[in-house]
């Protein structure tokens, strides 16, 4: 009897040892990292897209536009985010970003790890997620 009043303890420990699922919000806003307020969501159905994005060390994407909104979570490094007109926004592990809808900007790795970003997308389909232009130089 013994052994079982043990077990039935034991099992009562683990369970008061439980975790709880926690929920932290990471942003809420209506405006980009430059501070321009978001456009109104297009007509119609909506696609929504993830995508991950690894930037190697030094690595730079060239510059670019959105259509649609996005936005994102740094899972590891530091990413650097740069407007065409100078902006500039530095996101670091752990931060959520909402990206520039319209604005040409580009980003880079000039952090010592590679960058993991995870982007999350509200658009249509046959949308690009981004407008690349190849014709303006990278520094």
């Amino acid at each position: 009897m013994s052994i079982n009043l043990v077990s039935c303890d034991k099992a009562e420990a683990k369970t008061d040892d439980v975790q709880q699922v926690e929920s932290v919000e990471l942003i809420r806003t209506s405006q980009s990292w430059d501070g321009v307020e978001l456009p109104d969501y297009f007509e119609g159905r909506p696609e929504l897209v993830a995508v991950k994005y690894v930037f190697p060390v030094g690595q730079k994407l060239g510059w670019h536009h959105h259509v649609a909104m996005n936005y994102g979570v740094l899972v590891q490094g530091e990413l650097t985010i740069i407007g065409q007109d100078g902006k500039t926004k530095v996101v670091h592990e752990g931060e959520a970003v909402v990206e520039m809808v319209g604005t040409i900007h580009h980003g880079e790795n000039r952090g010592t790890k590679p960058v993991i970003l995870y982007m999350f997308y509200l658009s249509q389909k046959d949308l690009p997620l981004a407008v690349q232009h190849p014709d303006i130089p990278l520094e």
